[in-house]
């Protein structure tokens, strides 16, 4: 991965037939294929910074669930998978766990997946099957969701923060490699914890640099242990998430590209010894069955949630490809205004679990969105080292974060679905065009 730094990052380019995208129908619903138009809606007149006047614009606020689009569009799939399980009346670690399992692995190419109760579980314990606890340390980043951290310091390790490359938003190698340098030159002896492994995290669906920040690890002897709880597909040198480190950790909960209808979590390694550690972590510990032989967990995916994985690993590739036709359309919108796009990186695919601009006046355009009844949301506000609970106890290179702390003022997600229709999008594109055509968002 390139760590250029220009302010004109590269955009994707797609054959777009003349502005529409190719026609696909999923569960019965035409997807999104109108033309964007290059008219801008008429200027509106506001103040510097502000959006018009609210109570003008007021309108009913869209309607966005990705878990309810997904029942509705596989629910007959779906009932039928959770109608089995019930008749089977096994309902933890049965066929349908086994089963998911197989697959999941078969569909990330490696050959072990242990299924777990949720993401923040599997970081956990695929740290502690790599032995990791207490008086060692753990190196990841701060932009991310808390349980990245929550889940390195359930270990007894502890945390060592790393920058993010401000364009993808993931860890930065260069970065990597200079915390590693200042943590053991500020070590000197003091008992301070050893570092043991890196947790790259995948975000948005945008692959971390896994080929420079791996060879990073191995000249230092670390553990990779993915966090590919945002990531559930996507490839980088034609090699799924997942499939690159040590071990790799997802989450399916709800909103995810793979997401069951409640907690759930997996991971996933090529290495036999490791899955045969994490199967015993997940389940107390237990070999022989009701015998402890180490201290372990109880975090199992149950069977109603990994049927549903099932039905719904096999619509994952098509979609993945939903949500790269939104992120198509949403370059073609926003091209060539101030607003900061996802990147193109060569060799890689992103899935796109949520389409990320960055401007600052983000909090003005949120604040024109939602007038419009146009939801957005901030991955991740406050950078994890600033929150209350872990504030001044993680271990820095310098006393900041600096493009961490500035890519949190900065960043917005705008809806990003599969299932988004043409009316949801075109009312997305006129608050977009709108904003950008006030004082407070000039193209």
């Amino acid at each position: 991965m390139s760590n250029e730094t220009n302010s004109a990052p590269a955009r994707r380019t797609h054959d777009l037939a003349g502005g529409v995208l190719l026609s696909h129908e999923l569960g019965g619903a035409a997807m999104l294929r109108r033309p964007v138009s290059s008219a801008a809606a008429d200027p509106v007149q506001t103040e510097p910074g502000t959006s018009q006047d609210r109570s003008t614009r007021c309108r009913p606020r869209l309607a966005l669930s990705i878990p309810a689009d997904r029942y509705r569009v596989h629910q007959t799939a779906i009932d039928s998978a959770v109608a089995e399980v019930f008749r089977s009346g096994r309902f933890i670690l049965g066929e349908q766990t086994v089963a998911f399992e197989r697959e999941f692995a078969a569909f990330l190419g490696v050959d072990h997946c242990v299924g777990v109760g949720n993401g923040t579980d599997a970081i956990e314990i695929a740290l502690r099957a790599c032995g990791i606890g207490p008086g060692e340390a753990v190196l990841t980043v701060a932009h991310t969701a808390v349980a990245t951290v929550a889940a390195i310091e359930r270990t007894g390790a502890s945390v060592v923060l790393v920058d993010i490359d401000p364009l993808t938003f993931t860890m930065d190698p260069e970065s990597l490699r200079a915390t590693i340098a200042a943590y053991q030159a500020d070590s000197g002896g003091n008992g301070r914890p050893r570092l043991k492994a890196v947790v790259p995290v995948h975000l948005y669906g945008c692959p971390a640099d896994l080929p420079a920040i791996q060879t990073i690890a191995h000249e230092y002897g670390l553990r990779v242990i993915e966090d590919c709880a945002q990531a559930h597909g996507a490839m980088l040198e034609r090699r799924m998430t997942g499939a690159w480190g040590d071990l790799a950790a997802f989450s399916f909960y709800p909103t995810k590209n793979l997401g069951a209808f409640g907690d759930g979590g997996a991971v996933v390694t090529k290495d036999a010894a490791l899955a045969e550690q994490v199967g015993l972590l997940r389940q107390y510990g237990w070999k022989p069955r009701r015998i402890s032989s180490i201290r372990g967990c109880n975090s199992r995916l149950d069977e109603l949630q990994a049927a549903i994985l099932r039905v719904l690993l096999k619509h994952l590739p098509n979609e993945n490809a939903r949500r790269r036709e939104v992120a198509s359309r949403y370059d073609v919108l926003l091209a060539g205004t101030q607003l900061s796009l996802p990147p193109t990186r060569p060799s890689c695919a992103p899935v796109f679990h949520q389409y990320v601009v960055r401007t600052p006046y983000r909090d003005a355009l949120r604040a024109s969105l939602e007038a419009d009844g146009i939801p957005t949301q901030i991955h991740y506000p406050v950078p994890v080292h600033l929150q209350p609970a872990y504030q001044g106890r993680l271990f820095l290179r310098v006393s900041s974060l600096p493009l961490t702390e500035i890519a949190a003022r900065e960043v917005l997600s705008l809806p990003m679905s599969p299932y988004l229709t043409p009316d949801q999008f075109e009312r997305i594109r006129e608050g977009i065009r709108r904003w950008l055509n006030s004082n407070g968002g000039p193209e």
